[in-house]
């Protein structure tokens, strides 16, 4: 919690100030002056992700009102891709308004906002923004899902996992996919064998949630992947282990 509070103070005038040099770079009619004013006044006491929705809606209020040509000026800031499994949540914080503009202000444009998603989060994470689009539509989340489990880019499969864990810190809890365990289930059987260890501590942290939410299911489905990682198995049974459930146990057992 203690990184949470001292986080919220990277959201602040000099963030403004440098979203506003890189956005008026792409976009010459961008207002510097009345975006970090708005800025500055609007995080004042207020905690991390109400600093972050004051700066999304002062780039809503200072992009043009056509969403989609909003979104292609954002596009252009993103930066190069992150070629490594470090920096997502040093370097790429500045990226936090960025995917709060889409969280907010994209649902109307599902599938453009979607491939937004899909580049944000290899420079950063998507992993609260696409929230909203899972309770608007699953099906179509899980179209993009299909694709994105295959990608060759860790950070593009880690969203799988961790844009859908049901509870997922510093977001709200969401069910499992169409309420059955299952469902995330089967979406993480492609990742469990996955070699990033990125993506493995996403996955393990998934199957931990899940485990408070249907343990019986979780068991079962560990005792029949003999493929899994060791070490997500060992991570994602750690609250069962913690409370000494004996099934838990006896897997770790046999993977010794």
């Amino acid at each position: 919690m203690g990184e949470y509070i001292s986080l919220k103070y990277y959201f602040d005038k000099e963030l403004a100030l440098r979203l506003a040099d890189l956005i008026q770079s792409q976009y010459l009619p961008f207002s510097k002056n009345s975006f970090v004013n708005i800025v500055a006044e609007g995080v004042e006491n207020k905690e991390l992700k109400a600093r972050v929705e004051v700066i999304a809606n002062a780039l809503r209020q200072h992009l043009p009102t056509d969403y989609k040509q909003a979104l292609a000026i954002l596009l252009k800031i993103l930066g190069p891709e992150n070629k490594t499994e470090e920096g997502m949540f040093t370097k790429g914080y500045f990226l936090m308004p960025v995917a709060s503009f889409v969280e907010g202000h994209g649902l109307d444009h599902f599938d453009l906002s979607m491939k937004a998603m899909y580049e944000i989060t290899k420079r950063h994470t998507s992993e609260y923004a696409i929230r909203p689009y899972l309770i608007a539509s699953i099906d179509r989340c899980m179209d993009y899902f299909s694709y994105w489990l295959e990608d060759a880019n860790a950070h593009v499969r880690r969203l799988v996992s961790e844009g859908t864990r049901p509870r997922l810190p510093w977001a709200k809890k969401i069910s499992p996919l169409k309420n059955n365990v299952q469902n995330n289930l089967r979406l993480l059987e492609k990742l469990i064998s996955d070699q990033s260890r990125y993506v493995q501590k996403s996955v393990a942290n998934h199957i931990n949630d899940l485990t408070k939410e249907n343990p019986e299911a979780v068991l079962q489905c560990m005792a029949d992947h003999h493929d899994i990682n060791p070490k997500i198995m060992k991570h994602g049974l750690r609250t069962l282990v913690k409370s000494n459930d004996e099934q838990a146990l006896e897997l770790l057992y046999q993977m010794e």
